[in-house]
């Protein structure tokens, strides 16, 4: 009887095992390794890296598999290739920077599998959180579906996650609100990430009095479209004009009489009542102008360009003759026409003996010519006489020589 126990580690069975092991190298060495793989490589085309365009190309394991005894990562063979990526993986506002940076423990295999087939994706997050609010647009507000499911990334991203599905918005959005969806997307067109960003920044939630044109009065309600005209974008909507006549030009019954600072008499409560301040113009109103109506200055409804003169409202009374010009404000103020007196410069005293602030009395024609003849019994023979008498010929500008109205110098 044998007793012989080293069974399989008889010379017989080393022999065999060795030529087992030998014989499978063999095969997988001439089969480039195909029965360890654990399916076809993808034929992905894309940019020529590495002189392949696909990763159906690459016919050596070790281009992206690394030894187990190695200290070597699968990940750092990625990025030999994907150089773009590895430079986006350094800087945080960028999508690998961001992911690198929230979830250092994953890998590249972890959201990019390979060997499932020539045509599979080669994103495929998993149970993998993808930063989505890092890049834009948050999910907070798309948790469910309208039948209560939870929304699937294949649900905005189809079959490619890399891409967004335009129309993916559109789509369910008109099973929530068909009506207001199609004039939403007649306002504002049909790309909808230009403006929203998930969580209504730009939506329901907008509160528009934190920026400069605050909603108020009658403004207060009205649809985004009626102000942002052909706004495409949230850009377009910033560069929306925010002075009044650029969107009530049509309403202005004036026709541009009075400008367009339609502030200086409306508000936002409503177009009536209007008020204007004519303190703020260049004409204040004062005396007995405050309470004058409107259309006694500003004849048939113009405003712009109307005459500051005094003349222009008030014809020269027949009292004056013509003899004392147009400046009214003169002697007059806007008080009273009564009691007038002479308020610009006179070099002659006007309480001067027999004058006594009479204007006419030296002014009896003009206010722009004056005699002395009108008193003191000046007889102009008799001036005449005695003026030549002291070699004086021209002595009919009498203030030249007695501008204090004095006969002699003391």
């Amino acid at each position: 009887m044998n007793n012989n126990r080293l069974g399989c580690l008889t010379g017989t069975g080393v022999i065999a095992a060795l030529i087992t092991f030998f014989a499978l190298v063999g095969v997988a060495f001439a089969s480039g390794g195909e029965m360890f793989s654990s399916g076809d490589l993808n034929t992905q085309q894309g940019e020529e890296l590495n002189g392949v365009t696909s990763h159906a190309q690459i016919k050596e394991c070790g281009a992206c598999h690394v030894p187990f005894w190695g200290q070597e990562e699968m990940a750092d063979r990625c990025i030999q290739c994907h150089t773009e990526i590895a430079a986006q993986m350094l800087t945080v506002a960028e999508l690998h920077g961001i992911i690198t940076h929230q979830s250092p423990a994953l890998a590249c295999r972890d959201c990019h599998p390979e060997h499932r087939g020539e045509t599979a994706s080669l994103t495929e997050l998993g149970k993998n959180e993808f930063p989505h609010d890092a890049l834009g647009y948050s999910l907070e507000g798309h948790q469910q579906n309208l039948d209560g499911t939870p929304f699937e990334c294949a649900d905005c991203h189809a079959d490619d996650i890399t891409t967004f599905a335009s129309d993916s918005c559109l789509t369910c959005h008109r099973e929530v609100d068909l009506v207001y969806t199609q004039l939403h997307l007649l306002e504002f067109g049909a790309d909808c990430l230009v403006c929203h960003d998930g969580i209504d920044t730009y939506g329901d939630d907008f509160d528009h009095n934190r920026f400069s044109f605050p909603l108020q009065g009658k403004h207060v309600g009205l649809p985004c479209s009626q102000c942002h005209l052909n706004a495409r974008s949230i850009s377009d909507m910033q560069l929306t004009l925010q002075d009044c006549y650029s969107c009530h030009h049509s309403d202005d019954p004036h026709e541009f009489a009075y400008g367009a600072e339609c502030q200086a008499c409306h508000s936002p409560e409503g177009w009536t009542p209007a008020t204007f301040d004519h303190n703020l113009s260049a004409f204040k109103l004062d005396g007995a102008h405050a309470n004058v109506e409107c259309e006694s200055c500003h004849k048939n409804g113009v405003y712009q360009g109307t005459p500051k003169e005094c003349v222009a409202c008030h014809a020269e009374p027949d009292e004056h003759r013509g003899q004392f010009g147009t400046d009214c404000a003169a002697c007059h103020s806007t008080s009273a026409w009564e009691p007038a007196s002479y308020n610009g410069p006179h070099t002659f005293p006007m309480n001067h003996e027999g004058a006594e602030g009479k204007c006419a009395t030296c002014h009896p024609n003009s206010l722009t010519t004056y005699t002395c003849y009108g008193c003191h019994e000046h007889n102009p023979s008799r001036i005449a006489e005695e003026h030549r008498e002291e070699g004086i010929s021209d002595f009919e500008n009498c203030v030249e020589c007695h501008a204090d109205g004095r006969e002699h110098d003391d």
